[in-house]
């Protein structure tokens, strides 16, 4: 006897119980994305995070099938057109790829870039219809993540500095199996000079990444109205996160602050005279002042080595600009092939996982002018899109709505990490991080959740 097959259909309660699942996965997505050390060689690359956003996604097409709700906003299609193009360059690149080893790293890049950018059409999706108060939880989840990391590397840094031994062991290994420890820059009078990665992996991976929520949140803390309960809790952790990205030592996260941080005084200026800001980045800088003091010959060499000017310090990274031309002259409009830097210059580097120390380098190399062109669109979309959020704020403002004190201050620190985060990869690569795909979906959305007629959440 034979029973016919009954399509599995999800009742309502399980279409109820649906969406907590999907939300506690997108935003745990958002708050581990940045542990780069939690992830495990196995049949790929696999991270913490690209789990979370596997199940993420799953979960959600699963959903919106079982609704038979295609519905997308205009947001979420633009993205899904700039999936579809950046899919076609990589794979208009892969006919340029002439090795067995070249394949499987233009594989594993491929599987991160439909994970990540899958993340980021869904994310805007979801984003788009949710509450107002979730976009802040989100936010949170964000901006707490790399938080956790600079916890994390002060920790690791006072375990170093008092003979403690390497944290990452007790911690780290027993999780993944990989030998992970604290980064040490070299060593003054016998003593080793250590620079806290956190759960990044790179202590200049992690200086970078601070730089978002030190941008974001300081204009929004600057907004908040005197007595607010987050107004005391967000200068500390403000104090905190530019006191881990002074500990990392990174030259290109102190160069993207340092733009970043012209870029809000623009519209900020009359803030950086009041009380608010210089109390809480005041006690941050006599803190540094009184450490160098007391140490100031440690201090002196160290901040000599990293300033270092000269063609042997400087080399590595302007050295990689030099390998422009000569995949021009032969792959000009798509590359070697996505994720292929390392393969093909293993001979130069004598390492098989040296990455460019530039994005801009890693992506003419890799995909070549139109790929670069492409992406240049792409900031160029986000940027547009966080124009749009600030003529929102306006707007509000002009209607003396009170959540124009949130958005406004919101878009601005949006566009000021995003000029920071490209200022920084001049010389460094974390846009091709999973991070920048998050903060992407954040900065866009913006818009399309505030821009609602829908009486506003408070924030």
């Amino acid at each position: 006897m034979t029973t016919a097959a009954v399509p599995l259909r999800l009742s309502p309660r399980e279409r109820v119980l649906a969406q907590p699942a999907i939300d506690g996965l997108f935003l745990a997505t958002i708050l581990f994305v940045t542990f780069a050390k939690i992830h495990w060689e196995l049949a790929a690359d696999l991270s913490l995070a690209d789990v979370l956003t596997a199940g993420f996604l799953v979960v959600y097409i699963w959903d919106r099938l079982e609704r038979a709700d295609g519905r997308l906003t205009r947001t979420s299609i633009v993205g899904l057109a700039f999936f579809a193009a950046f899919l076609c360059v990589y794979l208009f690149g892969f006919f340029n790829l002439d090795t067995e080893q070249a394949l499987t790293q233009w594989t594993k890049g491929l599987v991160k870039f439909m994970l990540h950018f899958g993340f980021l059409v869904a994310g805007v999706t979801l984003l788009a219809r949710r509450s107002q108060r979730f976009y802040w939880y989100a936010l949170a989840a964000f901006c707490g993540g790399i938080a956790l990391n600079a916890v994390y590397g002060i920790i690791q840094l006072l375990a170093a500095e008092l003979g403690a031994g390497n944290l990452d062991a007790l911690l780290i290994e027993p999780i993944t199996g990989r030998d992970t420890s604290i980064n040490i820059f070299g060593a003054v009078d016998g003593r080793s000079v250590f620079r806290p990665n956190g759960l990044t992996g790179d202590p200049n991976h992690l200086g970078i990444e601070l730089v978002i929520p030190l941008l974001v949140l300081t204009p929004l803390y600057l907004r908040l109205e005197a007595g607010h309960r987050l107004k005391t809790p967000l200068a500390a952790f403000l104090a905190f996160c530019l006191l881990v990205e002074l500990a990392t030592l990174s030259r290109s996260g102190l160069l993207g602050l340092a733009v970043g941080t012209l870029i809000l005084a623009i519209p900020y200026r009359r803030y950086l005279r009041r009380r608010s800001f210089l109390v809480p980045f005041g006690a941050v800088f006599l803190f540094i002042a009184a450490i160098v003091v007391v140490r100031w010959d440690f201090f002196d060499r160290v901040l000599t080595a990293r300033t270092q000017t000269s063609r042997a310090a400087a080399s590595p990274h302007f050295l990689v600009y030099e390998f422009i031309p000569d995949v021009l002259s032969t792959n000009p409009f798509f590359g070697l092939g996505l994720n292929n830097f390392a393969v093909y210059y293993e001979f130069v580097t004598g390492r098989p996982d040296f990455g460019p120390h530039s994005f801009y380098v890693a992506t003419i190399v890799e995909t070549g002018i139109v790929g670069t062109a492409l992406f240049a669109v792409f900031v160029l979309w986000i940027f547009r899109r966080l124009g749009v959020a600030r003529m929102l704020g306006r707007a509000l403002d002009a209607a003396r709505d009170p959540l124009a004190a949130r958005v406004r201050p919101l878009a601005w620190g949006m566009t000021a990490a995003l000029v920071a985060t490209l200022v920084a990869n001049v010389f460094y690569l974390t846009m091709t991080f999973y991070y920048f795909y998050v903060f992407a979906v954040l900065a866009v959305a913006v818009p399309a959740v505030f821009g609602r007629r829908a009486p506003p959440a408070r924030a």
